[in-house]
C-alpha cells in the first residue's frame, strides 16, 4: 500500500451526526437530574424543581442572546436543540454562528426565544456544554496554529472525560485536529505495555507479535509503539500502517522518519506542547498526538444575556 493510501486511512474526524441522539439524550438528562433533583447524591429529589425559576410567570415568554465573552473557537450550537427540547419543546434556537467559527468578544452565537422560566432553567445547563467543548475546540485551533503550514497532522488521545469522549472527539474535529482511535474497538494499538506483557519489547518477538496482529484483524489499522530506536526495524519487518514515537527527542525523531521512509506512517507523541509544535512540525511527521487538546482545555466564557 502506497503511504499516501496509508495516510488517507488514518484520517478521521467525528461529525455531529455521527453522535448518536439516544447518546447525547442521556449526556443531557444527567445535567439536568443533576441540576433539578440532584442526582448524584444518596438522597436526591423523585420530581424535578428550581425553586427560583417557579417564581417566574411560566406563562411569559421571553428572549436572550448566547454571546461570547472572549475569543474563542465555538463548539457546540447543534446541540443546543436538543438541550432545548428536554427542557421545553416550544423553546427555540436561532443561530447566527456556526460550530469552528473564530469569534471575537462580544459575538453573538445566536438567539433563545420561548417560555422565560424554563429558559432560565436551562441556562446553566446549556452554557455548561457551550463552554466545555468551546474549551477543547478552541485549545485544539491554537496547537493546530502552532504547525503553520506544516504537513503533519494534530491527533487527539483516548484521553478525555469519562461518558464525554465521543462529544470531545467531536470538539477537536471542529478545532481543525483530526480523531485517532474512537477506542479499544476500532484499531490494534501495540502499545508499551501490551509489548512488555507478552515480552515483544525486541528482537523476533516484537516483529512476531506485528505479523499476529495483522493475521488476527486484516481489516484493521496496525499500529505499533517504540520508544527506542532500535525497534523501528523489528516492527517495519512485519508491514505496521503506522509507527508511534513516543518520547523521541528532536535529533532521534529525525533519524526515526528517515529510517522508516515510506514503509508506514509515523507519530510523535508525549511531551508536545505549543513551545515544541513549530519545530516538529519541519520533522516530516505524518501525525504528532497529544491529550493536550482534551485535558489542557480550558472553559471559554460565554453568556447568556437577556433581551
Amino acid at each position: 500500500m502506497l503511504k499516501e493510501d496509508r495516510i488517507q486511512k488514518f484520517l478521521h474526524r467525528v461529525e455531529f451526526d455521527d453522535l448518536s441522539v439516544d447518546y447525547l439524550r442521556r449526556l443531557i438528562t444527567m445535567a439536568r437530574e443533576e441540576d433539578l433533583q440532584g442526582a448524584g447524591l444518596t438522597q436526591s429529589l423523585a420530581e424535578p424543581i428550581d425553586v427560583t425559576s417557579k417564581i417566574i410567570n411560566p406563562s411569559g415568554l421571553g428572549s436572550a442572546s448566547i454571546t461570547a465573552r472572549e475569543q474563542l473557537t465555538v463548539c457546540g450550537l447543534p446541540l443546543i436543540p436538543h438541550i432545548l427540547t428536554i427542557y421545553d419543546p416550544d423553546l427555540t434556537f436561532d443561530p447566527v454562528a456556526k460550530d469552528g467559527d473564530s469569534l471575537s468578544p462580544g459575538s453573538k452565537l445566536g438567539t433563545l426565544t420561548g417560555p422565560s422560566s424554563h429558559m432560565l432553567m436551562a441556562e446553566r445547563v446549556l452554557l455548561n456544554f457551550l463552554q466545555f467543548l468551546s474549551g477543547v475546540t478552541s485549545e485544539t485551533a491554537a496547537y493546530v496554529g502552532a504547525l503553520g503550514d506544516s504537513p503533519t497532522r494534530i491527533l487527539d488521545t483516548r484521553k478525555t472525560t469519562p461518558g464525554y469522549r465521543m462529544l470531545q472527539k467531536y470538539a477537536v474535529a471542529c478545532g481543525g485536529g483530526w480523531n485517532h482511535r474512537l477506542g479499544l474497538f476500532d484499531r490494534v494499538m501495540l502499545k508499551d505495555n501490551h509489548l512488555a506483557a507478552d515480552k515483544a519489547q525486541h528482537g523476533a518477538a516484537l516483529t512476531a507479535i506485528v505479523q499476529k496482529a495483522r493475521r488476527l484483524n486484516p481489516s484493521l489499522l496496525i499500529e505499533v509503539e517504540v520508544d527506542e530506536l532500535d525497534q523501528i526495524p523489528e516492527a517495519l519487518s512485519a508491514e505496521p500502517d503506522k509507527i508511534m514515537l513516543d518520547n523521541f527527542s528532536v535529533g532521534s525523531l529525525k533519524t526515526a522518519v528517515e529510517l522508516i521512509g515510506d514503509s508506514a506512517c509515523t507519530e510523535s507523541t508525549g511531551g508536545i506542547n505549543l513551545k515544541t509544535l513549530p519545530t516538529l512540525g519541519k520533522l516530516g511527521l505524518d501525525f504528532i498526538s497529544t491529550g493536550a487538546l482534551v485535558h489542557q482545555a480550558v472553559w471559554k466564557d460565554i453568556g447568556l444575556d437577556w433581551d
